[in-house]
């Protein structure tokens, strides 16, 4: 599929020809990750760091919170790697540094190794270096310690004019268990679908950055459809995987869906579906990912009150159940109007209205749990503390997805802290 790619320098995103002149400034790349992000990581590029004119640390970190991101320039450490690793990086990119001796300190499955060719040939240094080795050679070198290639067609980078499949094919055979991902002159959507079924991904920058290619139709052109209609069967869900119903998607509702970041669909019935446009039932779209055969998507959605189903319910399975639907009766409470009484005198509106009384609770809870022996009592301390501290939670207008997406990031961490008790606690 496609990796979207953001490339920093001076706190900008930009886009260079042939790695050396500016041609693209997009400025706050914040945003862009956001949009890229519906696809999938991001490949976040640090150029200064690369080149040894300063570093956007600062700006990497911000973007690991936000986004799924591959991060790479500069890392020529094993603290550096593991630096973006636990800050929440899937993975790292190394180009010069990859080496056996420093890959081995490092999880293999996070670690990407890039290799920047000018025809057959590695250069290193900005691309201003030759090596005299070539791709396949590094590759043989370097294939057993990381997860996958990272490719670049250095005299095809930025130009718009294409890429050479053929020199990407003829790889293949050399990857042993590794992935590729190939960068360089990826301009149409056709490119992006031919690696694809060669089994590579396609990271993309100038191409996006100047319309030359859509994300919604970068993924459509992966695609296909064993249906009578073309149609792509569609399954919605929640942000915390639950399924919310069943729709179909083509390529045009695909790339509007995409480019508004709006649950568009395309109906058996009726046509082109935008959810909510007449009921208020909104959806923001926050992924989409198609299933390994590529004949299905998967659309992940915030669904906006009163649910997906025209039957007011969350979804079309029924109501919605466990913390989801806690997180949100929650919300419900603490946006209680005057016309409905009995939420406001309900006791979860009185802790959210106060922070004394819900401090003392979370301490009185904790306590209890802490003390809880035997699989029911410990399930019933459980149930009381969470509930509990899903009122501060939403009471700090915080989202269950948010803590989520922290406990994820946590999960990607290398190096663990200690985690010993505080003194007096």
């Amino acid at each position: 599929m496609i990796v979207p790619s953001i490339d920093l320098q001076g706190g900008q995103a930009v886009q260079l020809v042939g790695g050396e002149r500016l041609a693209v400034e997009a400025g706050d790349p914040l945003p862009i990750a956001e949009r890229f992000s519906v696809v999938g990581p991001v490949a976040v590029i640090d150029l200064d760091a690369a080149m040894g004119t300063g570093d956007n640390a600062a700006l990497v970190e911000a973007l690991c919170r936000r986004v799924r991101c591959r991060v790479g320039g500069g890392i020529r450490s094993v603290d550096t790697a593991l630096r973006w690793l636990d800050a929440g990086a899937e993975q790292v990119i190394l180009g010069t540094a990859a080496t056996p001796e420093l890959l081995s300190q490092l999880p293999r499955q996070r670690v990407i190794a890039a290799l920047d060719a000018r025809g057959d040939e590695v250069v290193v240094e900005g691309w201003r270096t030759r090596t005299g080795a070539s791709v396949v050679e590094r590759m043989a070198v370097l294939r057993d310690h990381v997860a996958g290639f990272l490719v670049t067609l250095v005299d095809l980078e930025g130009r718009l004019q294409g890429t050479d499949l053929s020199r990407v094919e003829a790889l293949r055979p050399h990857l042993g268990e590794a992935a590729l991902t190939v960068a360089g002159g990826i301009t149409t959507p056709e490119e992006v679908a031919a690696l694809d079924a060669m089994g590579m991904d396609a990271q993309v920058g100038m191409a996006l950055y100047t319309g030359r290619m859509s994300l919604g139709d970068a993924v459509a052109a992966c695609l296909r459809s064993d249906r009578a209609d073309g149609l792509w069967p569609t399954v919605v869900t929640d942000a915390h995987g639950v399924a919310l119903g069943l729709a179909y998607s083509d390529a045009d509702t695909l790339r509007e869906a995409v480019d508004t970041r709006c649950g568009v669909y395309r109906s058996r019935k009726r046509g082109r579906w935008k959810k909510g446009e007449t009921s208020g039932a909104v959806q923001r779209l926050l992924a989409v990912d198609a299933d390994c055969d590529r004949d299905a998507l998967r659309f992940v959605v915030a669904q906006a009150p009163p649910g997906f189903c025209h039957l007011g319910t969350h979804g079309c399975f029924g109501a919605d159940a466990g913390l989801p639907a806690l997180a949100r009766r929650l919300r419900e409470r603490l946006s209680a109007a005057p016309e409905r009484p009995q939420a406001k005198g309900s006791y979860t509106h009185r802790l959210l209205s106060d922070p004394k009384l819900l401090a003392a609770k979370l301490r009185e809870e904790a306590q209890e749990l802490a003390e809880a022996e035997g699989s029911e009592h410990v399930a019933h301390e459980v149930a009381d503390v969470l509930y509990f501290a899903m009122v501060a939670m939403v009471r700090g207008g915080v989202g269950l997805e948010a803590v989520e997406a922290e406990l994820d990031r946590r999960a990607l961490r290398v190096r663990r802290r200690r985690g010993d008790a505080k003194e007096g606690s």
